[in-house]
């Protein structure tokens, strides 16, 4: 302990006396917001960085700075997860008619249902492909419409518009923007298009920011959830458990205000009946 103390430059009195110290209040204080730093970032599935993170503990009536949820967060090892980018799929070598871009960039809805944008990417289990098509409703970011399979064809997409309109029931007008992929520009999928009285937009060819929140969305499912998994089944349920559990119904989104799309349309729907 003498050498110990001589190394250090302090007394050994001094040192016992700080052995001894009762923590300060602050000390107490950092040690419960540790706890519930590591829980929101534990239940948010270590995906939240520090501005969800603290909004999370602001819900929880907790009052405390993100300058000091950051320097806990550091503390403890946790942070977000980086984006990954996103891999374009688009199959747009064909003679089908494309449409024009009518959501000319607006990614952006004043009402629920009144713009959907599509997309599919590639997940990866052992020897071999999977491929995910998406519909997400612009207004609240919710996911009305998915489906999974080991061939990328119009099936797919048919599948994850028919789920969407299952379940929205969307009224006649509604705007449906993709890219000029085969799959979205085949006789069948603008029949059902148009069975339903739904305006078909298009982003241009090659051009990946006329649709770049929906790839925006697949960056952020591969970074939260991954892109490798161990078979097709274990795919499609960890796929439902994050879509339908955690994207749609918890995750926090910072363009409607830091609530889930779930959330945000039960406020508006609460709004609306008041």
């Amino acid at each position: 302990m003498s050498r110990l103390c001589a190394v250090l430059r302090v007394s050994r009195a001094g040192f016992y006396a700080w052995r001894s110290r009762s923590p300060s209040a602050r000390q107490i204080e950092d040690e419960k917001l540790r706890v519930l730093v590591r829980e929101a970032h534990l239940r948010a599935r270590r995906t939240y960085g520090s501005p969800r993170i603290h909004r999370a503990l602001q819900r929880q009536e907790v009052r405390v700075s993100r300058k000091r949820i950051i320097r806990l967060m550091q503390s403890e090892g946790l942070e977000a997860r980086a984006r990954r980018r996103y891999r374009c799929t688009t199959m747009s070598d064909h003679q089908q008619p494309v449409a024009a871009n009518l959501l000319g960039r607006e990614f952006n809805a004043a009402a629920p249902n009144e713009r959907w944008i599509g997309d599919t990417t590639e997940l990866l289990i052992p020897g071999g492909r999977l491929f995910l098509a998406v519909i997400v409703d612009l207004y609240s970011r919710f996911v009305v419409g998915w489906a999974l399979s080991a061939i990328n064809d119009r099936h797919l997409t048919i599948r994850a518009l028919e789920m969407a309109l299952r379940r929205r029931g969307p009224p006649v007008g509604l705007l449906h923007h993709s890219d000029q992929g085969s799959t979205y520009a085949s006789e069948d999928y603008q029949a059902l298009l148009d069975g339903h009285g739904i305006q078909c937009s298009m982003s241009r060819r090659g051009n990946c920011y006329d649709n770049a929140a929906m790839e925006s969305w697949f960056s952020t499912l591969k970074s939260e959830l991954g892109e490798r998994f161990e078979s097709a089944a274990h795919a499609k349920e960890q796929l439902f458990e994050y879509i339908e559990v955690f994207y749609n119904q918890q995750r926090m989104h910072s363009a409607i205000g830091y609530a889930s799309p779930a959330e945000f349309e039960r406020a508006v729907e609460v709004r609306a009946i008041a």
